[in-house]
């Protein structure tokens, strides 16, 4: 269930949302919208693939509505007040419900999948994490994470293109969340915004602690940016083109970062 791609710089890659995998005993639980899986980070892994060598990274292969690595495993909501999906969500992003009536996951099957699919996820991140900590003295995990532009039941409006979380800066050091706002900011014909709907999720924030020198940041892409927001969810390979260079940017700007 997890690709690990092993590197020396600070640099990791954590990617727990492109995944498609659906175990048959969760599956056989889902109504029609849950098995269309609507609400996956498409071809995230894709996008970012080959943009920087030697980075490490870190993904599942297990879809979200299985269990979201991106969650508190103890199920506190990450933003309290609004709508958003749980550990074992309920509902997709539009607020529908994903499971047949009846066969919702109760407490122990809750528990069963995080043991079995959430876990393995960070621990293997924590494990990356200190292995670059050692070599370098900090570490720096980027969370690759995209999502469609337009969602009402999640937020009014369409969401910028890049979506920088830093749990309102608390996360990693200043002079990182400085440097990837800036490049977005400088990134002709796309619109950024730092810790707006998206402030980070559960991993970055759990992650995140500059005062030991491990530092998190989360990247929301808005999915119009490089594929079309629709089924068949395809790849849009010249839209791609034009936002990769930028994220390249991103990513060899934190790979040569280092504390003052």
């Amino acid at each position: 269930m997890l690709e690990i791609t092993r590197g020396s710089s600070p640099l990791v890659l954590g990617l727990p949302h492109t995944g498609t995998d659906l175990p048959e005993d969760c599956a056989a639980r889902l109504n029609a919208r849950g098995l269309a899986i609507t609400d996956t980070d498409w071809h995230i892994h894709d996008l970012y693939a080959g943009l920087l060598d030697n980075v490490t990274s870190v993904r599942t292969k297990i879809h979200r509505y299985v269990i979201d690595a991106n969650r508190d495993p103890s199920g506190v909501s990450l933003y309290p007040g609004q709508n958003t999906t749980g550990l074992c969500p309920l509902t997709d992003f539009d607020g529908e419900p994903i499971y047949r009536e009846g066969q919702e996951p109760d407490e122990a099957e809750i528990a069963r999948r995080r043991e079995l699919y959430h876990a393995p996820y960070h621990d293997a991140l924590q494990a990356e994490l200190d292995r670059v900590y050692a070599i370098h003295g900090f570490a720096i995990l980027y969370d690759c994470h995209s999502i469609r532009s337009h969602i009402p039941f999640l937020f009014d409006g369409t969401l910028p293109d890049f979506n920088i979380g830093t749990n309102l800066g608390t996360t990693c050091a200043a002079s990182i969340a400085a440097q990837v706002a800036a490049i977005c900011e400088g990134a002709e014909g796309y619109t950024s915004i730092s810790n707006g709907r998206f402030k980070g999720g559960w991993t970055t924030r759990h992650y995140g602690r500059p005062e030991a020198g491990q530092h998190a940041i989360q990247m929301e892409l808005a999915q119009s940016t490089y594929m079309t927001e629709s089924p068949p969810w395809a790849y849009a390979p010249e839209a791609a083109e034009r936002l990769r260079p930028h994220l390249k940017t991103i990513l060899q700007t934190l790979s040569d970062w280092r504390p003052q």
